[in-house]
């Protein structure tokens, strides 16, 4: 099941297949760094994964879920979307790459076509983003699109974090 497609990449449900490099994407340390994350178990990986195989679209509206991206036309998982619901229950985009597609723009490409979706499709009012301010290249990329609004510790991963925030109004009139 597609989700959303942009130029280079399509965004889809998760298939069996896609265990191996899914479990990658929570596991190596170069990646977790700059969320910060500890790595998951196996069994939170399974957990995590096996819950992601059986996403419908309604499911986006209700509950927090990871799709896979792809190069258009191409079988190899190369990252997570991420539909998020933080703790003021407001829909919050994220995002994870394997590092050998860092710095090809994907991110910035999957950034503008899940605000497209939230907005577009799922017709929400506003859509945040937090980022371990150290992760600068997220940082650069959530710069382009959504304005800044606070930064907090966070406990859970140890780190400072900044919320972006986007209102459709403010989407509409930069497009």
């Amino acid at each position: 099941m597609k989700i959303l497609e942009t130029e280079r990449l399509e965004i889809r449900r998760l298939q069996s297949v896609d265990k191996e490099l899914f479990a990658e994407l929570f596991t190596d340390p170069k990646v977790l760094e700059l969320i910060p994350q500890k790595a998951f178990t196996e069994n939170q990986i399974k957990d995590r994964f096996n819950k992601s195989l059986n996403l419908e679209l309604s499911d986006l509206n209700d509950q927090k879920c990871a799709f896979g991206i792809f190069e258009r036309g191409k079988t190899e998982l190369i990252g997570l979307a991420l539909f998020l619901i933080n703790e003021e229950d407001e829909k919050e985009l994220g995002y994870r790459f394997r590092e050998k597609y860092w710095g090809k723009g994907y991110g910035t490409e999957t950034t503008k076509g899940m605000l497209e979706y939230y907005f577009k499709q799922m017709k929400v009012g506003k859509v945040t983003a937090d980022v371990n301010i150290a992760n600068v290249g997220s940082v650069k990329i959530l710069d382009k699109f959504m304005k800044p609004v606070r930064e907090f510790f966070n406990e859970r991963d140890n780190c400072t974090d900044r919320r972006y925030e986007l209102t459709k109004n403010n989407w509409l009139q930069h497009r």
